[in-house]
């Protein structure tokens, strides 16, 4: 009896230590292994590759990595939230499967493309003279910098990418950006039928606007800032107190720059432009270059003296051609071509110029000079084929503004040029805006400002008369021509379609007249054709080496 009694107290006993763990037990599933993403998603045999996720543990053993087609890789390291491998003879295209010990193996969302070409990364410095070859792809991560006396070339049809702001090595979260600093030079030199492509490190379908940093080439040809000035997007270093108007930065032709124009942070000025030209010389060139889906301007030059031809800005966030500092070059044929669903919160504008914000201070050291004057011919942009909006863009952050937006005592001159499908056509903003325009500094010839709310509009000072009788003069042969009236310029039935645009215009289309030109386009730099716009009926100069539908391009092959 006594033992039995026994026997039942100790089986309370344990019953009791049973209940009370099963009260503290909270239920917690175990943590489960995620892979979130695999970069670079392509790649030769050979080749190395971060797949990122959690819970991989620190240690190889058990760790297994198998490629579509069953072949398994060969582990180089293992980290919590990263393992890199080596792409295995035998994979094939597709996602890969990651298994950690006895759990659960987990495939990966994104398939891996077996590429052709091996992988160059690229990050720091380029300290000495170097040659990417197209046989390569090379991968930019994090900010990479041609010094000073040293000279980048690239070979025709190269394709360069650029990492996003997770894959840089300083962990500083900068989009890979290729910057050219004082001195150093980029020779991009691309052919028709091998054009040179910087692009998105995403896989076709998944690359957006933003994904990279973009070009910067930076000169020492003469700007209106002190010479301590900082450069946007948290670029090394600052402005110098050149003078060399001649300053060769190099030569890009027939180069694509593709889903760069990388907002670095919510503050202002912190952005990086598809290409950015910091005190670019006339020394450069600047000849059949696209920029594609920029998530900030797809070109914006801050002073320098450096000219361009053949240039186009396709489907960007903000401003197309954004001039400051003193930018007193020269750009003859370009188009922009843009989503009616996508524009930036500060509003997105066709030519926005300033000479810099806030103006010209009494007090600075170059007291504003030299003003910004460059001149632009044969513009040609497109926005709304309908009527146009004011409302924020559905796909973007804000609205559309102005075909050109002039102000902060800009001296541009803008000839011969369309602009198509904005709320306003020209706003004139300041009352030093409209002195240069009206002591004929600022010259605004032969412009067609077609299907907009507002065709002429003001701010800072100018009056709806002033503006309205500098537009009006009648030697200016300046025109207004409404929605309703849009058909009578005889564009392209293609103009604006976004995936496949066609721009040559009908051969009995009024632009194919009407040019004028005066001292500011006296230069021979300047073709002086006779039509306005960026195209004629016959000459089609995007043909062949453009892109409008990068987002579906495979460039690992």
């Amino acid at each position: 009896m006594k033992l039995f009694q026994s026997l039942r107290y100790l089986m309370l006993a344990v019953a009791a230590v049973l209940f009370v763990a099963s009260c503290n037990n909270d239920d917690s599933p175990a943590p489960v292994v995620t892979v979130t993403g695999v970069n670079p998603t392509s790649g030769p045999v050979g080749s190395d590759i971060t797949i990122a996720g959690t819970e991989f543990g620190s240690d190889t053993t058990g760790v297994k990595v198998t490629f579509t087609g069953g072949a398994r890789a060969k582990l180089k390291s293992v980290a919590p939230t990263a393992i890199v491998a080596t792409v295995p003879s035998g994979a094939k295209d597709g996602p890969i499967t990651v298994q950690i010990g006895t759990k659960a193996a987990v495939t990966s969302a994104a398939s891996f493309t077996l590429g052709n070409k091996s992988v160059v990364e690229v990050a720091g410095d380029i300290t000495a003279n170097t040659t990417w070859e197209a046989s390569k792809v090379y991968l930019i991560k994090g900010f990479v910098y041609v010094k000073d006396g040293v000279t980048l070339t690239i070979q025709p049809g190269t394709i360069i990418k650029g990492a996003t702001k997770d894959q840089d090595p300083a962990k500083t979260d900068k989009g890979g950006t290729l910057i050219v600093q004082p001195g150093g030079k980029l020779m991009a030199e691309g052919t028709a039928s091998q054009p040179i492509v910087f692009t998105s490190s995403k896989p076709a379908g998944s690359r957006n606007y933003g994904d990279w940093g973009g070009v910067v080439l930076i000169g020492k040809a003469p700007t209106n800032r002190p010479g301590a000035t900082n450069f946007e997007g948290g670029i090394t270093g600052t402005t110098g107190t050149y003078n060399v108007p001649t300053d060769n930065s190099g030569s890009l032709k027939y180069v694509r720059i593709e889903f760069g124009g990388i907002a670095l942070s919510n503050t202002a000025n912190s952005e990086i432009n598809g290409l950015t030209l910091y005190g670019v010389g006339s020394g450069t060139t600047l000849d059949h270059i696209q920029v594609s889906y920029s998530g900030d301007d797809s070109y914006e030059w801050f002073g320098g003296t450096v000219n361009a031809k053949y240039l186009v800005a396709y489907r960007g966030w903000d401003d197309d051609w954004d001039t400051d500092w003193g930018f007193s070059g020269k750009v003859q044929f370009a188009v922009s071509l843009r989503d009616p669903e996508v524009a930036d919160q500060s509003t997105s504008n066709g030519f926005e110029s300033d000479n810099f914000d806030p103006g010209t201070p009494a007090t600075d050291a170059n007291n504003g000079l030299p003003l910004t004057g460059a001149v632009f011919a044969n513009v040609s942009n497109f926005v709304f084929s309908t009527a146009p909006s004011t409302a924020n863009t559905p796909k973007g952050s804000g609205a559309y503004g102005r075909g050109m937006h002039l102000r902060r005592n800009t001296s541009i001159s803008i000839f011969n040029s369309l602009l198509v499908g904005y709320p306003e056509g020209l706003r004139l903003d300041g009352t030093t805006t409209l002195a240069n325009a009206t002591a004929n500094n600022m010259q605004l010839r032969g412009i067609v400002v077609a299907n907009t709310l507002t065709p002429l509009a003001i701010a800072g000072g100018v009056t709806q008369e002033q503006v309205t009788t500098f537009f009006s003069t009648a030697a200016f042969m300046n025109s207004i021509v409404t929605l309703a009236d849009l058909g009578t310029l005889k564009l392209n039935a293609k103009n604006f379609d976004l995936t496949a645009p066609a721009f040559t215009i009908g051969t009995d289309s009024p632009l194919l007249k009407g040019a004028v030109w005066t001292d500011k386009g006296a230069d021979s730099f300047f073709t002086k054709v006779d039509y306005r716009g960026a195209f004629n009926a016959t000459e089609n100069w995007v043909s062949g080496w453009t892109n409008f539908d990068p987002q579906n391009t495979n460039y690992d092959k």
